[in-house]
């Protein structure tokens, strides 16, 4: 996301809604557009967001719920291809399309993500989210899932919502983003060339970077190994995300070069840490 209003006391200023895209893209180089899960753009919007970026700042967008859980990838050509069409003018600022499957979608399923993967329109970078708790107990269906997407060169989307469930449940925001967030086991794998991890925070700043310490060598790793890593942060509100992404982006200098990674400022403001903010190491 990028149009958060309470962002506005590090990110934004006093600079109209219309802007927030080209100010945030002068700070972090991705973002995850959650809008085409629900609804597609228009085109004017598509062309909008295609101009308010750089050259080098990537999407990363989820296709539509209509055909990952209405039609769970079934007899969706026509809807994918008007997908992609609405989306063309993106497709070159876009680095990753998120395939985010609903829970019931469980081993049984396997072959019909792989004759969807097949249709998919080829030289793009793909990423599966998997809920289906036999997807996260190493057995052989997991072990058929990963096959199946390093087959495909397809990203296993990681989801770590450790830090979330490691709070007591005592206020509406935490009672909401429980009930939303699955509680899923981490297993830090890289099926292609660009893993993707989701964090999903709390909001206490330090158990969000004590849980995010676990990640610092795997993340480190991943770039030695010339792989391309995504990590998307998320905390159960809105308010203080651009500075909880630069206290974990702080922390990897601890491993990395820091000459090697781009540089992050932030207007001066609170330094609390919460939700959301997606950014490309």
């Amino acid at each position: 996301m990028w149009s958060q209003p309470q962002w506005k006391h590090c990110l934004y200023g006093d600079i109209p809604t219309s802007a927030r895209l080209e100010k945030y893209a002068q700070v972090f180089n991705t973002v995850e557009g959650n809008t085409t899960f629900y609804a597609l753009p228009t085109l004017p919007t598509v062309m909008n967001w295609r101009d308010a970026v750089p050259d080098d700042f990537r999407f990363t967008f989820k296709l539509p719920k209509t055909i990952t859980h209405d039609l769970q990838l079934q007899h969706a050509q026509a809807e994918l291809t008007h997908f992609f069409n609405t989306m063309e003018p993106l497709i070159d600022k876009t680095a990753m399309w998120k395939i985010q499957l609903p829970a019931q979608f469980g081993p049984s399923l396997l072959p019909t993500l792989e004759r969807f993967l097949q249709q998919l329109p080829k030289g793009l970078t793909y990423g599966v989210e998997v809920r289906h708790r036999a997807f996260f107990n190493k057995s052989d269906h997991e072990k058929a899932l990963n096959r199946l997407l390093i087959t495909h060169q397809c990203n296993r989307i990681i989801m770590d919502s450790r830090p979330l469930f490691a709070a007591k449940a005592d206020t509406p925001i935490m009672i909401d983003a429980q009930q939303k967030k699955p509680q899923v086991p981490v297993h830090p794998i890289a099926t292609a060339h660009q893993p993707v991890v989701r964090f999903i925070g709390q909001c206490d700043p330090q158990i969000n970077l004590a849980f995010f310490q676990r990640w610092r060598t795997k993340l480190a790793q991943w770039i030695n190994e010339g792989k391309q890593p995504y990590l998307f942060i998320h905390t159960p509100d809105n308010i203080q995300a651009p500075e909880l992404a630069l206290s974990f982006y702080n922390t990897l200098t601890e491993v990395i070069n820091p000459s090697s990674l781009p540089q992050i400022h932030l207007q001066q403001g609170s330094q609390n840490t919460s939700n959301q903010l997606d950014f490309l190491f």
